[in-house]
């Protein structure tokens, strides 16, 4: 029987800490870029992920994720012998980590399905019904993240068994989330007045703290998937802040090449991508492979945002171009930097790896895009996918919400400003002293 390690246990639980402070970050991220007349719903897109998921991922999630899938399908689905949580307690469950608590190990990876479909909102921000965001969102963590995750990350997934890397979900969350994105942004059409109407960042403050929580946060996303304190964790604390500082600078040097300015909205997104990037190569490379994996994600995003105008999508807060793109250019850097000299139980960077990581990324986007068409297809007969056109010309957080994220400043006619006149002295009696 597997002994409980207390040090990695609390390594773990602090690390599922931090990947959940990311969809706050993500929060006020997504919030910030976003038109001030929608900052309230695009906000709280993620927040509802952090109930719905987490709810959704307790009663069958997790189970179809990780638990031991059944005969012909077992490398693809887990089975439901955990549904509800039934059987997770204290005792490690040696398959998936064999130091800590299972109920750590639940909690952890419960952090990484509430953000991945949180991600998915920044491209239908201002369009798409908030209670259809809700159902999507519970639907795609079970029938597109959780298959995902068991094919990569269960013991008996099948691109486990062929030996595809990804340490804390390049292919899971973020090529994952990005295919969805782009899937969902052109089922949804674009927004009404794009690509005429600005739609510039309405709060820059905010995204650099959305960015730094999200940096911040990622440290445990990145090293806590090692799944104790130890070497690997440790290095992949370092690449992760490498390659985001990478990244960042890349962006702003960019700008400044082509634009003359360094915007903080550049080296925020490039940051982001960097963090993107870094996430299924943390635990295999070093810091040197870092920095390269950092500043090329950086040049990949760039390129994708830049040309998404040509396109005519309305990937609102450029999901696929951030997430999509550095995920997959992370996981295909993968196949080529990882080294067994970082981390014993990866591989040495090959062409049969780098054509493993092409094989997972595309099965995973193959997957992610018609199980995601499917989804919105059901919700687009029985629920409809977007607001009305006054709804979305007026912004949909009064009428999804009965919220604005600003307070109007209230008009009202200066007060009238009366003169005081002294009261008239009053008559003393005789005698009285004054």
């Amino acid at each position: 029987m597997p002994k409980v390690d207390s040090g990695d246990t609390t390594f773990v639980l602090l690390s599922a800490a931090l990947v959940l402070l990311m969809t706050p970050g993500l929060a006020f991220f997504y919030g910030g870029l976003i038109r001030r007349r929608s900052v309230v719903n695009t906000m709280m897109m993620s927040f509802v992920a952090m109930g719905a998921i987490g709810v959704a991922w307790a009663l069958a999630g997790y189970s179809l994720a990780f638990a031991p899938g059944h005969g012909v399908l077992a490398p693809l689905l887990g089975g439901l012998s955990r549904a509800g949580l039934a059987g997770v307690g204290a005792e490690p469950d040696a398959r998936l980590a064999a130091t800590v608590p299972q109920t750590a190990f639940v909690l952890f990876q419960a952090a990484f399905a509430v953000i991945t479909p949180a991600l998915v909102s920044g491209a239908v921000a201002e369009r798409m019904k908030f209670g259809t965001f809700v159902v999507f969102s519970v639907l795609w963590s079970l029938l597109v993240y959780a298959p995902v995750a068991h094919w990569v990350w269960a013991p008996d997934g099948w691109l486990r068994h062929l030996g595809a890397l990804d340490f804390a979900g390049g292919t899971v969350v973020h090529v994952n989330a990005g295919t969805a994105a782009l899937v969902a942004a052109m089922m949804l059409g674009p927004r009404r007045g794009f690509p005429k109407a600005a739609a510039l960042p309405h709060n820059v403050p905010f995204v650099l703290l959305g960015t730094g929580l999200l940096w911040f946060g990622w440290l445990g996303f990145n090293g806590g998937s090692a799944l104790g304190a130890n070497g690997v964790a440790s290095g992949a604390f370092l690449t992760t802040f490498l390659a985001a500082s990478a990244a960042g600078l890349a962006w702003v040097l960019m700008e400044q090449a082509l634009h003359g300015r360094m915007s903080a909205t550049g080296f925020a997104t490039g940051a982001v991508a960097g963090l993107v990037g870094i996430t299924p190569a943390s635990g295999y490379v070093g810091p040197m492979a870092a920095l390269l994996v950092g500043a090329g994600s950086a040049a990949v995003s760039w390129l994708g945002v830049r040309l998404k105008p040509k396109t005519g999508l309305d990937d609102a807060l450029d999901v696929f171009g951030v997430h999509g793109l550095a995920g997959l250019f992370g996981s295909l850097a993968t196949g080529v930097l990882a080294s067994i000299a970082v981390n014993p139980y990866g591989a040495d960077g090959s062409t049969r790896l780098l054509g493993l990581q092409a094989m997972a990324s595309l099965a995973a986007m193959a997957w992610s895009a018609v199980a995601t068409f499917g989804i919105l297809a059901a919700l687009r007969a029985t629920m409809g996918l977007r607001v009305d056109a006054e709804v979305e010309s007026e912004g949909i957080d009064p009428t999804a919400h009965g919220e604005q994220g600003y307070a109007e400043l209230e008009t009202s006619p200066s007060p009238v400003v009366r003169e005081e006149t002294a009261p008239e002295p009053r008559p003393q009696p005789a005698g009285e002293n004054v």
